[in-house]
């Protein structure tokens, strides 16, 4: 392997001393501004990079940022909305020439520990935290670790008080008023049974939008025993099998809502192997807009956002709160609702 240049190799090429190269590239005062400029350019004609452990433990930034998802792993492979948060967050990081360092883990226990981990290594200088929940224990932590964060997605009630103020920024999406849409959408055919088939019951997300369901239904003058939401763990098989219980029901549902792509195309399969045609007699809406819902037939009715403007919202926030700017909140565009084939007025015989 190629060795790293280091600032000896530099000193050596450019015919100065060691002390003056590392003055000349940590903005320090000490040399004269064309020497500077000719170590500079030694420098990167060498290929020379900051040790960022070093210059972390020296106190200065590590250049890296953080990201950990406590999710079943088996999840993450089929759903496209990380994919497009992380190419968001990834192309105004890169823009600032800033790593992103990643990490799966089982739980939020073990996302914890992460986050002191790379604390007590200096590994990061702030985190993107995501899938806020009820009774988070995250945003106390960060707190007391002095580890800046942004929550993409509205923070959840903590699992008890702060000792010290949050630093926590967020992002966050109006799930609240996307489920509105859907549910102004599906009642306006004339549906009046309808399941929501939810992620992750713990997220705080999950937990808006059921609420948000639920209101609207009530509005409408609709019981739980009309509207109601049932929660999975966002995988296609979950997805599949929670399709086939609400669909086995005597007073099955007519239209179904799910909480991300991958569920209403495995949910769409269901209902074609049971021989229940959709629309005509079940209507399908996808949470999450993607390729699959407008090549899956009969296309998809989705919610259409922009996941990857998302991820840079949020990069965008950590990035300026890393500079020195105050906690604040930003609000993405709500998703909007993009009526496709797979949604009807249920059959003219339904009882209500």
């Amino acid at each position: 392997m190629a060795r790293r240049p280091t600032i000896k190799d530099i000193a050596r090429r450019a015919g100065v001393s060691e002390s003056a190269v590392s003055f000349a590239l940590n903005d320090r005062p000490g040399v004269s501004k064309d020497t500077r400029a000719r170590i500079r350019l030694v420098a990167e004609e060498l290929g020379w990079q900051a040790n960022s452990a070093a210059r972390a433990l020296s106190g200065e930034r590590s250049g890296a940022v953080g990201l950990v998802l406590a999710r079943p792993a088996h999840t993450l492979g089929v759903e496209s909305f990380f994919l497009q948060l992380v190419s968001g967050i990834q192309e105004v990081l890169a823009a600032a020439r800033t790593a992103l360092l990643f990490q799966v883990v089982e739980d939020v226990d073990a996302e914890c520990a992460v986050y002191r981990r790379w604390w007590a290594e200096r590994r990061v200088d702030g985190v993107l935290v995501v899938d806020p929940r009820t009774g988070d224990p995250r945003p106390a932590l960060l707190a007391e670790l002095g580890l800046p964060a942004v929550t993409i997605g509205e923070p959840g009630p903590p699992a008890e008080p702060a000792r010290v103020p949050s630093p926590l920024s967020s992002v966050r999406a109006d799930d609240a008023g996307a489920m509105a849409q859907v549910l102004e959408h599906l009642h306006g055919l004339g549906h009046r049974r309808i399941v929501h088939i939810a992620g992750l019951p713990g997220l705080a997300h999950t937990v808006r939008r059921m609420e948000s369901l639920r209101a609207e239904a009530e509005r409408r003058g609709l019981g739980p025993d009309h509207v109601r939401s049932v929660a999975t763990d966002y995988s296609d098989a979950e997805g599949a099998a929670a399709t086939r219980r609400v669909l086995a029901e005597p007073q099955a549902p007519t239209a179904l809502v799910y909480d991300n792509d991958v569920m209403a195309v495995a949910g769409s399969a269901v209902a074609a192997e049971l021989g229940i045609p959709v629309p005509d007699r079940l209507s399908i809406v996808a949470w999450d807009d993607s390729a699959l819902c407008r090549v899956t037939h009969p296309r998809l009715t989705a919610l259409v956002r922009d996941t990857a403007g998302f991820g840079r919202l949020a990069a965008e926030e950590l990035l300026s709160v890393l500079a020195g700017g105050p906690p604040g909140v930003r609000e993405s565009e709500r998703p909007r609702l993009e009526p496709r084939d797979s949604t009807a007025p249920p059959p003219a015989h339904t009882d209500s």
